[in-house]
């Protein structure tokens, strides 16, 4: 994957988290739509987190692919 298409679903990943907050009612955030919301926030976190794993481990394999 290129960086800029890793940057590009993190910033996407961003927005997503950015609209969810929008929908939890922080007086019942486990009741109705808001757990709805806070599942959409727990997934873009794992993707950015998984992304960010992915990024590095490429980093990784270039450093000793130079070494060889």
């Amino acid at each position: 994957m290129n960086r800029t298409l890793i940057i590009i679903l993190i910033i996407l990943a961003l927005g997503l988290i950015a609209y969810n907050v929008t929908l939890v009612d922080f007086a019942n955030p486990f009741q109705g739509d808001s757990i709805i919301a806070l599942i959409g926030i727990l997934a873009s976190l794992c993707a950015i987190v998984l992304l960010l794993i992915y990024s590095t481990s490429k980093k990784i394999q270039k450093k000793i692919n130079e070494e060889d």
